[in-house]
């Protein structure tokens, strides 16, 4: 049917349809305080990590012994969370990209996004890093000042120097190259939010968690799960997850996907998540997690393993992304003074959170309890003074504009 149709002016149909956009577009508390979660696993990661995780990096490792039922439970929350968590700050990263894009024009997204992610990307590097590097030296036994231990050590401090702002780094590269495309291309101007494709089908989605497995297991053929390529400090086997769903992201703004899809389409991937759950343990113990020692074959190569993990992250990535997107539209879309200060803080408490919780952990370290319960009774206190920290911080004049 042609607009204007029914006594409605074409006018009046487009304005009605830019409203609608317009409406869908306007503050987001879901995502807000779906960030305040995201970032608080980050946080309880980390500590995980500190206290005894069988795998991940991290600048402290307090000695002790943990329970096999520990190790198991932390290995599933870590194993759960990288298959979706980073993906789904992507994809919502993708979301807000347009929009700014639309509204400043190339030269001023790009100086935005150099000053919001280049700045605090550099001061990581110079400052954080060094200084929270030097904190867990001396707790090793390093008797030196800090001017002295710098320059004696430049290989352990340029090598991810930028610790967990691969995400920030990441993501500025993604807001470059959206950048060129828009600018080379002349594509995807401000009239095309009025334009409303189908939300994608549920055979649509499967196809898309297909082909980002394969992609994943492709790319780990040549570059294993958590191999670095340094000094950029990048995984490129998980790069895939990475890039696909800041694209879904990205398509999600032009045709308010977040807004649109229905519970009921979502609620099949409910399923789907809590059936893919224990095939994470299988795989670990198929990769030789009771032995104590896992199969490399499970990181990457030409491997049924790599292959099996590769499809299980695509879908289990997909499911959840899906699932906890929807579940907070619809369950957490409001805030109190609380949250509404957290969420303001989410960015600035990602950045320090290092800065925070690594000399928390060095002063309780002389107290002598099981890791398993020390997690338990760190990681909250962890958790609320990031987010305070993070509150401070960002009230600094020279910091608002950038945190």
């Amino acid at each position: 049917m042609a607009e204007g149709a029914i006594g409605v002016p074409k006018g009046t149909a487009q304005s009605a349809a830019r409203a609608e956009v317009s409406a869908s577009k306007a503050r987001m508390l879901y995502i807000d305080n779906m960030r305040v979660g995201l970032i608080t696993l980050v946080i309880v990661g980390h500590m995980a990590i500190t206290y005894g995780a069988p795998v991940g990096d991290w600048y402290y490792h307090e000695q002790g012994e943990v329970s096999t039922v520990f190790a198991v439970l932390v290995m599933l929350l870590l194993g759960i969370g990288a298959s979706f968590l980073l993906g789904l700050f992507f994809m919502i990263s993708g979301y807000f990209t347009p929009g700014p894009y639309d509204r400043k024009g190339p030269g001023a997204f790009v100086a935005d996004r150099l000053k919001r992610l280049g700045i605090p990307l550099v001061f990581y590097a110079v400052f954080i890093n060094p200084l929270v590097t030097y904190w867990a030296a001396v707790h090793g036994g390093y008797e030196g000042s800090l001017q002295e231990y710098v320059p004696t050590h430049v290989p352990e401090l340029t090598k991810a120097s930028i610790s967990v702002l691969w995400f920030v780094e990441a993501l500025l590269f993604f807001s470059i190259v959206y950048a060129l495309v828009r600018l080379l291309t002349k594509a995807g101007g401000a009239q095309e939010e009025a334009r409303f494709a189908p939300v994608p089908s549920n055979r649509s989605i499967v196809l898309f968690a297909m082909l980002l497995g394969v992609a994943t297991f492709v790319v780990r053929i040549w570059a294993p799960m958590w191999w670095w390529w340094e000094p950029l400090h990048q995984e490129p086997g998980h790069f895939p997850q990475y890039a696909g769903f800041f694209v879904v992201g990205l398509f999600a703004y032009r045709r308010s996907w977040f807004t649109r899809m229905s519970t009921a389409q979502v609620r099949p991937w409910r399923w789907v998540a809590l059936a893919l759950v224990p095939l994470f343990p299988a795989l670990a113990v198929a990769a030789g997690a009771l032995s104590g020692e896992m199969d490399p074959a499970v990181t990457g190569g030409w491997t049924w393993l790599s292959l099996a993990y590769s499809l299980w992250e695509g879908f289990m990535g997909t499911a959840m992304v899906i699932t906890v997107l929807v579940w907070c539209r619809d369950h957490f879309d409001r805030q109190g003074r609380l949250l509404r200060s957290m969420s303001a803080a989410s960015y600035a408490v990602y950045v320090l959170h290092p800065l925070v919780i690594v000399p928390l952990a060095l002063a309780l370290s002389g107290i002598r309890l099981d890791l398993s319960l020390k997690f338990v009774l760190v990681a909250p206190v962890a958790v609320a003074l990031c987010f305070l920290v993070g509150h401070v911080i960002r009230k600094l004049p020279v910091v608002r504009g950038v945190l």
